[in-house]
Formats: C-alpha cells, sequence, structure tokens
C-alpha cells in the first residue's frame, strides 16, 4: 500500500507562487512515476503535469522529484483565477511480492487563486 500525502495548498492572489508537495510512504518495492491532477467545481478532473503538461500551465508550472525522499513537488507560478481547484497527487508503485503497477491518489489540496 502507498500513502500520498500533499501540503502546500492555500489561498493566493493572482500573479502569486505556491509550491505543492507530495510524499509518498507505507509498503512498497518502488515508485514508478508520480503526477499532479487538479479538479474544478463542475469539471472533470484534469492531468496538470506529469511525464507531459497541460497547455494551460505550461510554462508556469514546474514538477519536480526528489526520489530518495519518494516526494514530488509542483511549483506554481503566474497563478491564475482559472487554477482554482483541488490539486490531487498520483503515484503508480510496484508493489512488494510483485504484481502489476497499481495507482494511487492522495486526498488533495485546495488552491484557490483570487483576482
Amino acid at each position: 500500500q502507498v500513502h500520498l500525502v500533499e501540503s502546500g495548498g492555500g489561498l493566493v492572489q493572482a500573479g502569486g507562487s505556491l509550491r505543492l508537495s507530495c510524499a509518498a510512504s507505507g509498503s512498497f518495492f518502488s515508485i514508478i512515476g508520480m503526477g499532479w491532477y487538479r479538479q474544478a467545481p463542475g469539471k472533470q478532473r484534469e492531468l496538470v503535469a506529469g511525464a507531459e503538461y497541460a497547455d494551460s500551465v505550461k510554462g508556469r508550472f514546474t514538477i519536480s522529484r526528489d526520489n530518495a525522499k519518494n516526494t514530488v513537488y509542483l511549483q506554481m507560478n503566474s497563478l491564475k483565477p482559472e487554477d482554482t481547484a483541488v490539486y490531487y497527487c498520483a503515484a503508480e508503485a510496484l508493489l512488494e511480492g510483485g504484481g502489476s503497477p497499481v495507482d494511487y491518489w492522495g486526498q488533495g489540496t485546495q488552491v484557490t487563486v483570487s483576482s
């Protein structure tokens, strides 16, 4: 099992910055990949950053990972009101004992950008 804990969300004015963190813990063999998704009210969950970036955040958001800490970060700059959403961390993990990769989700962290 993998437990993902996000932090760093909050309220920020347009043009500001936030840095989200997501730490993975639990019993697993390895974390294959980690990424960030978001879901705004009334909208579907969408990929923000992982192997690629959503077009809407390119040039403003940067994903990075500390493999030693099993932690992924999302640096968000030049935030816009339309970035307001619940941001979710996702991880694909290989569990101890083998088997196919398993996907896990964090509980989400709210990001609100005021105009």
